[in-house]
């Protein structure tokens, strides 16, 4: 059995929860961790005609208290998502509409979801912010 990391676990029970969250908003669900060499999406997703390519940010509160640099209430998780995290990303959608859709290319967006979960009483935040451009 493979052993995760505290940061992994996190990151896994985060995605776990932004599926729940786009199932109850409608979506289907496509793919997930669609994997190339050089970038992963988290989730990909369909609402209607149109692909969502989701990346999700997941911290734990716990975490946040014991890193000193982000015990802050302006650490937003986002802010992860720097230029060369989104130059892979666009290079993995590519690849995924290359691979699924070679006939013609479907309606997409790039999303992000955060998630803030908070251990201790078992709370998540959820944050769907749509439509990012890359």
């Amino acid at each position: 059995m493979r052993k995760y990391t505290q940061k992994q676990e996190i990151g896994r029970l985060g995605e776990d929860l932004a599926v729940k969250y786009l199932e109850n908003k409608g979506f289907t669900i496509l793919s997930r961790n669609y994997l190339k060499k050089y970038g992963e999406i988290d989730i990909v997703a369909q609402k209607g005609k149109i692909i969502h390519f989701i990346e999700v940010k997941s911290v734990s509160h716990e975490t946040l208290s014991n890193n000193v640099s982000c015990v802050t209430d302006n650490y937003r998780p986002e802010d992860n998502v720097h230029p060369q995290k989104l130059k892979r990303l666009t290079r993995t959608i590519q690849a995924y509409l290359l691979e699924k859709y070679q006939e013609s290319e479907p309606e997409w967006v790039f999303d992000l979801i955060t998630v803030v979960i908070v251990l201790v009483n078992k709370k998540a935040r959820v944050r769907f912010l749509e439509n990012i451009i890359l």
